[in-house]
């Protein structure tokens, strides 16, 4: 017991030695550039750095969202914050317009020489601070990492979605311009690995173009979902301020909010995103059976796909070889974005609601931006694709595709039983193989013997083969059999014509959409700009001014 008393005696006196404990805060650790900004937060496991925020890097000059890193958009929610404080009045309208300029000066230091970019959100007050004082953090009223963090990431993956929608669409219209050349091209169609009936090779190309059609319907259904504001929820239950949340959405270009406060930050930070990640895996998907199809033509010694010569790399060792190197890297891509979208998936897996774990993963991980890259290089292969038609054509004639064509004839024309018609077809594709002969040589006497045999093996009263020669030689040729489908969706070439315009104007509707998508993301940004000038200028133009170093306030949540 004597033992015990003094083990906690010393104990009490080396923590009061050590005095009080408290946890590290950002904004009280001052940095000089943003590489040691993003240094200090990383050290205390604030938040992972944007790349973005390496450099003012700009986004395309059609995406609304400019520069996407995390501290233009801190900068951009303090932009929001500040206006919409005043017009709350939760701020007196001088003490909200000398916060702009706080506000202001720490987007326009960062763009001189020694300027820094930090990402964490009380490094960011910080330079506020040092530039008009302490009083820069009461923008903090009723908001916190939480509700700026998770704003933030939506509106990353909002601009990610939309710049994956946009390459997309590139692609879709590389597949139609491909298809409106080949329409009466005949390929060789497969299933289960094997030549199975000839179709155009515009009707495959614009089944895959159909899937990533719906691709769009699924990104506007998402967008829906996603373009919604978690601003103003704070950590997860709001707050005691009177924040407008609905005029925070509407300055930073969301059509809505998430309503629930929780749902904000937490939940809706899993679904979402993953929802995101798996558009991207199925497409990455898809973009692999393509490659595939494309890659296999190599394995054979006359291929009738190929890319042009210039677009293929020589072997070091052997002369003959013209290595497809676009297609591998693109499906390296395709895999790549596969692999990471699981990732999303997974870091949320088994995490309880509200760590950062599943948060960011999508931007973090690379997958937005793989996902990209991924068509993008699908669209060089597609634009160095060769179709060599007349060897497609010589495949088919080479293979008994047509078959199930002379079954059909028969039951539609002479109404013979399709499994005799079907045992008949079968019977002459075993003889052609076994004797070496191709579909337009099969000697007609013979075909009219084994028809007798299938005749009598079904006791069918009538031996004789209906078709004459010329009807029977019709009937394995693959343009007449292509060209003689009927129905929607077939591979006829009148059908497979109004497919293909009725795929462009989808695919000009698509791109209509996210034309206004990111003229309404424009037109958030000039309100958000202009609310915020309009503030400044009830400062007048004089520079904020500079104080030196203040006290930074505690560590947000």
């Amino acid at each position: 017991m004597q033992t015990n008393r003094l083990a906690a005696s010393i104990i009490l006196a080396w923590a009061a030695a050590l005095g009080p404990a408290h946890a590290a805060s950002t904004g009280d650790q001052p940095c000089k550039s943003t590489a040691e900004c993003a240094a200090q937060a990383e050290k205390l496991g604030v938040s992972a750095a944007s790349p973005r925020d390496a450099a003012p890097a700009k986004a395309d000059a059609a995406d609304a969202s400019r520069d996407t890193g995390q501290f233009s958009w801190m900068n951009r929610i303090n932009k929001a914050s500040i206006v919409m404080l005043a017009e709350q009045g939760v701020l007196p309208a001088e003490q909200a317009a000398k916060i702009a300029q706080g506000v202001r000066h720490a987007i326009e230091q960062a763009d001189k020489p020694d300027g820094k970019r930090p990402s964490d959100v009380l490094q960011v007050e910080r330079i506020m601070i040092d530039a008009i004082g302490p009083e820069a953090s009461l923008i903090h009223a009723g908001r916190s990492r939480q509700d700026m963090y998770a704003t933030y990431r939506m509106a990353v993956l909002r601009a990610a979605v939309l710049a994956y929608a946009d390459a997309m669409d590139d692609t879709r219209e590389q597949l139609l311009r491909l298809a409106g050349e080949n329409v009466d091209t005949l390929v060789p169609a497969y299933t289960n690995g094997v030549q199975a009936m000839p179709i155009s090779y515009a009707h495959y190309l614009l089944a895959y173009a159909a899937s990533f059609s719906r691709d769009a319907q699924r990104i506007r259904e998402l967008y829906a979902r996603m373009n919604l504001s978690a601003m103003g929820t704070a950590v997860l239950a709001n707050s005691s301020w009177p924040l407008n949340r609905e005029r925070l959405a509407e300055l930073l270009g969301f059509d809505g909010l998430v309503e629930n406060s929780l749902d904000a930050g937490q939940v809706i930070t899993f679904d979402v995103p993953i929802e995101a990640a798996g558009i991207m895996s199925s497409g990455a998907i898809r973009l692999g059976a393509l490659l595939g199809d494309i890659h296999t033509q190599y394995h054979q010694t006359e291929p009738w796909l190929l890319l042009a010569e210039g677009a293929t790399y020589s072997s070091s060792a052997m002369p003959q070889k013209r290595n497809p190197g676009l297609v591998m890297r693109a499906r390296e891509a395709a895999s790549d974005v596969v692999g990471l979208a699981h990732t999303v998936t997974i870091r949320a897996h088994n995490v309880t609601t509200g760590m950062t774990d599943y948060k960011s993963a999508g931007e973090s991980l690379g997958l937005n931006e793989s996902a990209v890259d991924m068509f993008k290089r699908m669209d060089r292969v597609l634009e160095a694709l060769v179709v060599n038609k007349e060897r497609a054509l010589a495949e088919l004639e080479a293979e008994w595709t047509t078959s199930m064509e002379l079954a059909d004839t028969l039951q539609r024309v002479h109404q013979v039983p399709f499994r005799i018609g079907h045992s008949f077809a079968s019977m002459i594709v075993s003889y052609a193989r076994e004797h070496h002969i191709a579909p337009r040589d099969f000697p007609y006497a013979e075909a009219q013997r084994l028809y007798g045999e299938a005749a009598a093996k079904y006791q069918w009263p009538d031996a004789s083969l209906p078709l004459d020669e010329a009807a029977f030689r019709a009937t394995l040729s693959p343009t007449d059999m292509v060209r003689t489908r009927v129905g929607t969706g077939g591979p006829q070439p009148q059908e497979v014509e109004r497919m293909l315009e009725a795929a462009r104007e989808t695919l000009a509707r698509d791109r209509q959409w996210l034309r206004e998508r990111r003229a309404a993301l424009a037109e958030a940004d000039r309100r958000l700009d202009e609310a915020f000038g309009a503030l400044l200028a009830k400062a007048g133009d004089a520079p904020p001014a500079q104080p030196g170093t203040a006290p930074a306030p505690g560590a947000a949540h």
